[in-house]
């Protein structure tokens, strides 16, 4: 699923040579075996975080972005709700930390979310806020592939 508005369609290549690559990751890689931590698939390029994690009350999970790549958030097991939300109606909580690509916000009055389930994703771009990890029919273990896909 990806979700934007039609000013913004046209200003990433979400099918460009570095998407294929994130997506055949995706497609053909065995998750079973692999641990958490950083798998590389193109350098710096494009690379995947595997986590493995419990999800938490809403209240507990914040708003996030970053700036330098965009997250393509595969569940290959578990379940969460995804909150999202267009960046400009983020409220800046913390500053921007570079060497982790990660900036986190204050918590809108309303946002989308959606229910990831195994096999689904979500691509989420620069422009996204985005509030993973939280609890969708119950708490339960999720092991999550967050493919790293370099902004052009």
């Amino acid at each position: 699923m990806l979700t934007t508005t039609i000013k913004e369609a046209e200003k990433y290549n979400y099918l460009g040579e570095r998407f294929q690559k994130a997506f055949a990751f995706l497609r053909d890689t065995d998750f079973s075996v692999l641990s958490e931590g950083k798998v590389e698939i193109d350098g710096e390029n494009i690379f995947a975080e595997v986590q493995e994690y419990v999800t938490k009350p809403e209240k507990e999970c914040k708003f996030e972005s970053h700036k330098k790549y965009f997250d393509i958030q595969y569940m290959a097991e578990g379940e969460e709700y995804f909150g999202f939300i267009p960046l400009g109606e983020l409220r800046k909580d913390t500053g921007y930390d570079e060497t982790r690509d990660l900036e986190f916000y204050q918590f809108p009055e309303v946002s989308g979310r959606l229910h990831l389930q195994k096999g689904d994703f979500a691509v989420v771009s620069p422009d996204d806020g985005h509030q993973p990890r939280c609890i969708g029919k119950a708490p339960c273990k999720v092991k999550k592939i967050v493919v790293k896909v370099k902004v052009d």
